[in-house]
């Protein structure tokens, strides 16, 4: 069961402006043994109301550290305070690294990589590109890398580091959209016309293994369109969505469920810990919700259904779903579902998280 586990704040350093790396170390507890391209989920307490928040770790396998990348958001209370206030010596409560945006590591395949990032959507990104140029020396990795302006380029000298370290191995393309570029199709927004170019021009789509996108959601639904339409299948396309990038909860479908003509109360029995709890619950309700009313210390961070961290597996009932980003489908299919965004249908339902 995840838990919240110390971590001290080692440094905070600035990587662009409004965007801060803080490195971490475990105090006692927690593995924090992270596999490349997870993220730690952070609370915060900011005047009696607890905040969480989900980070991706930037460092790679063989950094030797554990850090992650922090954006200032405009009226993001964390982050705000992590980029105006954090600085070294300070205690942070985490979760153990939690996410599958990732592929198993093969030392002794080679494997061509190709990467999309936009603004802060590099952090996992970087993890995994230096992970593998690290541990699969014979694999290639290229990024396609989309900002506004240089300014606002999260890691630049650290991806230019790794470019003269890796020059055979790692290509990085900037897509910049306001600052002007020696190549036009370098310059503008990311979309599926200017996939169609790179791919065209700059990238072997053919040759490509397995590709990761970490952005907002219309880039990043653009790229996969893209890279469908060139032959990549969707067991090769990886993504990674933040709560940022979503509007909230979704509104739930019309007629999903006949509340007028069945109880509108489930029986729910809730796994946790080992021990199992059982009560009312009304059918309108999440599960996550519900379970915290109930005084269950259900795991959760971004109540939006794009990190995972609240899954759990529906034993016994039925449940409805109302929006994933972050499971998937063989998960589903074995029960699994975001508590988060799953309501009740059945007038019993039994859930593990323990699972």
């Amino acid at each position: 069961m995840a838990r919240f586990h110390e971590l001290t704040v080692t440094e905070v350093h600035k990587t662009i402006r409004d965007a801060v790396v803080v490195t971490l170390k475990p105090v006692n507890g927690g593995d924090f043994d992270f596999i490349q391209g997870q993220y730690l989920t952070f609370r915060q307490d900011f005047d009696g109301t607890e905040v969480r928040r989900s980070y991706s770790i930037c460092s790679g396998k063989d950094d030797g550290t554990l850090q992650v990348g922090i954006k200032k958001v405009e009226g993001g209370a964390f982050s705000t305070w992590a980029n105006d206030a954090l600085v070294a010596g300070m205690t942070l409560e985490a979760m153990e690294p939690m996410g599958s945006f990732h592929t198993p590591i093969a030392p002794n395949v080679g494997k061509n990589y190709l990467g999309f990032a936009g603004g802060s959507g590099i952090t996992p990104v970087l993890s995994i590109l230096k992970t593998v140029l690290g541990r699969e020396p014979q694999s290639t990795f290229t990024l396609v890398y989309a900002n506004r302006g240089v300014n606002t380029i999260m890691f630049r000298e650290e991806l230019e580091d790794l470019k003269n370290q890796y020059m055979q191995r790692l290509t990085v393309i900037h897509v910049l959209e306001s600052d002007a570029q020696d190549i036009d199709l370098f310059t503008g927004r990311i979309d599926g016309e200017k996939c169609k170019a790179l791919f065209a021009n700059w990238i072997d789509i053919e040759s490509i293994d397995t590709s990761f996108i970490c952005g907002p959601e219309p880039m990043m639904l653009a790229i996969a369109g893209a890279l469908k339409e060139h032959g990549l299948n969707d067991d090769q396309i990886k993504f990674e969505l933040f709560a940022s990038a979503q509007p909230g909860r979704l509104t739930r479908k019309a007629g999903s469920a006949d509340l007028g003509s069945q109880a509108k109360s489930t029986e729910a029995t809730i796994t946790m810990d080992g021990s199992a709890r059982s009560f009312t619950m009304d059918k309108d309700q999440t599960i996550l919700d519900a379970a915290l009313e109930n005084a269950l210390d259900a795991p959760y961070a971004c109540k939006a259904g794009v990190c995972s961290t609240c899954k759990c597996k529906v034993l016994e009932g039925e449940v409805e779903m109302i929006a994933n980003h972050a499971l998937e489908d063989y998960e589903v299919r074995r029960g699994y579902v975001l508590s988060c965004q799953s309501f009740p249908v059945s007038d019993r339902v039994v859930v593990d998280y323990d699972q």
